[in-house]
């Protein structure tokens, strides 16, 4: 049907160009009927064919036939004249569908190669001009595909486009770490942001920071098809609008509680925490840290027939059968009350589980708050520090209320760290001040956690290999884990002094919780990251 549609079209503008020959009174070719185009290059350079906007059809010794076009100007019928003055030169005129079949003959598009992107080259001068080379070949949406398949097969977490002066930077996050990858002109970047804004549904000229979400499959010019499942965030600058993707892993063997790297202990907890009908489970830290994948993954594992789970998520990053899903823009009426209404309106349908994407206002916290006394088992995310940050930021919000209090289960504070490379990692024997450090920590592990000695310790630092310049591969979790006890109620209650962060957090401590940087430090004397990484992330 496409064919013979394209066939009438085609038919249409040959008639309607004759036409037009009539009319001017000059000789009309149908390009279309002629079998074997040949090509003569000898006359005219492809830029002089673009400029005169004419192709030779016929040519020997004596006689030249050009093809022009109806909006040839009279001056490069006058031009070629000259240049040919010992043949015969004739004109007529063809449609521009047959002039364009001839010039992709004498200027063939060249075949671009989208070469993957190495993780030995990231970074690297050769890699940023080659990845820069390609994508000022390709069409606007191949350099959207082009950026995200890269992106996954590198399984980086997010894509960077940063306005500058006088181009515009492109990094990716591969584990944790940016990395540039190209250099777009900025006429390039207004084709590649145009494509961006019009997938995302974000507005190219606004003046505050947007959201928006991408989710289409999309065919590349080499015929690879890629799924582009990205959220974006925009911000103007004063150079241009800056972009951030993130990557959305459309795999739902990853939300598994088992991927999430708790140890035994950790485990236990959570296991027994979820087993509970009701109660809050925070999943706290910054953009980044995993609090989605956790939460996505605790809630995964409670999904079954028996159980109507509801999720209120701004936007939907993955959707789960069996669990209904609703997108809500915080945006909305240019506040947060969206996210508390939904959650009110959730609550009348009688779930068993409930999920709040971010707990973002006051209204937000006491509404899930409530949930989890009424029945509810309320899993959320909040932005904090740590743990005993998320319950002093909590309680400013529900004040000194034993109620509340009681209904919380869980916070869970979390950050993604580097892990080493098994394979190039090198041994090293710490000094003085970094032995006197870990002993420090070491001394203040809860009671009942092994306490590792020091003696021939040897630590790692990463090594280099021309596939692995770097040294890591992959990320791990550093978290910490804060239940409820009897003596944290009595902190929150203010019967033993101020309440502060360092308060609740060494009551945590005495109940057993090790902190991110105590389960950092443990990771680094098993060999599983650095010391530079810890105190990258955690501090």
């Amino acid at each position: 049907m496409q064919d013979d549609a394209a066939a009438r079209g085609r038919q249409e503008q040959e008639q309607a160009t004759l036409r037009r020959a009539r009319i001017l009174g000059m000789n009309y070719v149908d390009t279309s009927l002629v079998q074997n185009k040949q090509l003569f290059e000898y006359l005219l350079s492809v830029p002089d064919l673009y400029r005169l906007k004419l192709v030779p059809l016929q040519a020997d010794q004596s006689n030249i036939l050009f093809g022009i076009l109806t909006t040839t100007p009279q001056t490069s019928m006058v031009e070629v004249k000259r240049r040919f003055l010992n043949q015969i030169v004739n004109f007529a005129i063809i449609s521009e569908t047959g002039y364009r079949e001839y010039m992709m003959r004498y200027d063939p598009p060249k075949k671009v190669v989208y070469q993957d992107i190495a993780l030995n080259t990231a970074g690297t001068s050769d890699l940023v001009a080659q990845v820069s080379e390609t994508l000022s070949q390709v069409r606007a949406d191949d350099m959207l595909a082009y950026l995200v398949s890269q992106a996954y097969r590198l399984k980086a977490s997010d894509i960077h486009i940063e306005t500058q002066e006088g181009d515009v930077r492109i990094r990716f996050r591969i584990d944790g770490v940016l990395h540039p990858v190209a250099r777009v002109a900025l006429d390039k970047y207004r084709v590649l942001v145009g494509a961006i804004a019009s997938a995302g549904n974000v507005s190219t000229s606004a003046d505050e920071a947007q959201q928006g979400h991408i989710a289409q499959r999309v065919k590349m010019a080499d015929g690879t098809m890629v799924d582009v499942n990205v959220r974006l965030e925009t911000v103007p600058t004063i150079n241009g609008m800056d972009i951030v993707m993130r990557l959305f892993n459309m795999q739902a063997e990853m939300y598994q509680l088992d991927r999430l790297g708790l140890s035994e202990s950790e485990h236990k907890v959570v296991d027994a925490i979820i087993a509970k009908p009701s109660g809050l489970v925070m999943v706290v830290g910054p953009t980044g840290s995993g609090k989605t994948t956790t939460l996505y993954s605790i809630m995964n594992s409670l999904n079954n027939d028996e159980r109507k789970i509801i999720t209120i998520e701004d936007p939907v990053e993955y959707q789960f059968p069996g669990i209904t899903q609703i997108s809500v823009r915080s945006s909305e009426g240019g506040n947060d009350a969206s996210f508390a209404d939904k959650l009110r309106a959730v609550l009348r349908l009688d779930p068993d589980i409930v999920m709040v994407g971010e707990v973002r206002d006051n209204d937000t916290a006491r509404t899930a708050l409530q949930a989890a006394l009424t029945g509810h088992l309320v899993l959320t995310t909040f932005h904090a520090g740590s743990a005993a940050a998320a319950l002093t930021r909590l309680g400013d919000v529900i004040g000194q209320n034993p109620l509340f209090v009681s209904a919380i289960r869980l916070i869970m504070a979390q950050r993604l760290a580097r892990r080493l490379d098994d394979a190039t990692k090198q041994p090293y024997q710490p000094d003085d001040a970094t032995r006197a450090y870990l002993q420090s920590v070491i001394d203040t592990l809860p009671d009942g956690v092994d306490r590792p000695g020091l003696d021939n310790i040897l630590l790692y630092k990463p090594g280099l290999s021309t596939e692995n310049p770097y040294g890591y591969r992959g990320q791990l979790v550093i978290r910490e884990q804060l239940t409820m006890s009897d003596e944290l109620r009595n902190v929150l209650d203010g019967k033993t002094g101020v309440v502060s962060s360092v308060s609740i957090e060494a009551a945590a401590i005495r109940g057993g919780m090790l902190t991110m940087q105590q389960d950092g430090v443990l990771k680094v004397l098993r060999g599983e990251t650095t010391l530079e990484e810890i105190a990258r992330v955690v501090g």
